[in-house]
């Protein structure tokens, strides 16, 4: 059990993002962490981002520390798919198919993805050190479950911010009952 958090009621926070417009937010990421201390965190099953018609899909993953990834090429040119971010640096050199072995993400941040053969490729990889996350659907909302009533700090992130951006955290207070909060960011929805 996590020092401080009650683990007998567990609620859920729906996070309603939107835009600087006004307009719901595709792909923000929300994440709760405790206002004291820290929870344990485990990986993920492995997640798979692939590459298809010239693209990742999908474009924004959330996983937690030492999460595997695999990076599957769909297409029939070869990709060189890498990161230079902090978060984890590496490099798949020009491949087909699967490569061999998994990208273990060890640290938590935001890593950005390219391929060094098409510059139009990006993505992004958020590595959660909670285990309290979600991304936003098309209509703006992140549901976070399972969430144990407790005082947290609530961040969120979305690629529209740009590099090394992030808006300040919220204080959240969470009781028994499932509780909103509504949130806007300095973004465009507009591709």
């Amino acid at each position: 059990m996590f020092a401080g958090l009650g683990l007998a009621h567990a609620a859920t926070l729906n996070v309603n993002v939107i835009d600087a417009g006004g307009k719901p937010l595709l792909d923000a990421v929300a994440l709760l962490e405790p206002a004291a201390g820290k929870a344990p965190v485990k990986p993920m099953a492995d997640v798979e981002i692939s590459q298809a018609k010239r693209q990742f899909a999908p474009r924004v993953t959330l996983i937690t520390v030492g999460t595997k990834v695999t990076f599957p090429n769909f297409d029939t040119v070869r990709h060189h798919v890498y990161s230079f971010s902090p978060t984890k640096t590496f490099e798949l050199k020009l491949y087909a198919g699967v490569p061999n072995v998994p990208v273990t993400f060890d640290k938590p941040g935001v890593a950005v993805l390219g391929c060094n053969i098409h510059d139009t490729m990006a993505a992004w990889v958020v590595v959660a050190d909670t285990p309290w996350f979600a991304r936003s659907a098309a209509n703006g909302r992140a549901r976070i479950e399972g969430v144990p009533a407790g005082n947290y700090r609530l961040r969120l992130w979305h690629a529209g911010l740009g590099p090394g951006i992030e808006p300040a955290a919220v204080a959240i207070t969470v009781g028994a009952a499932d509780a909103e909060h509504n949130a806007k960011l300095a973004v465009s929805s507009e591709p």
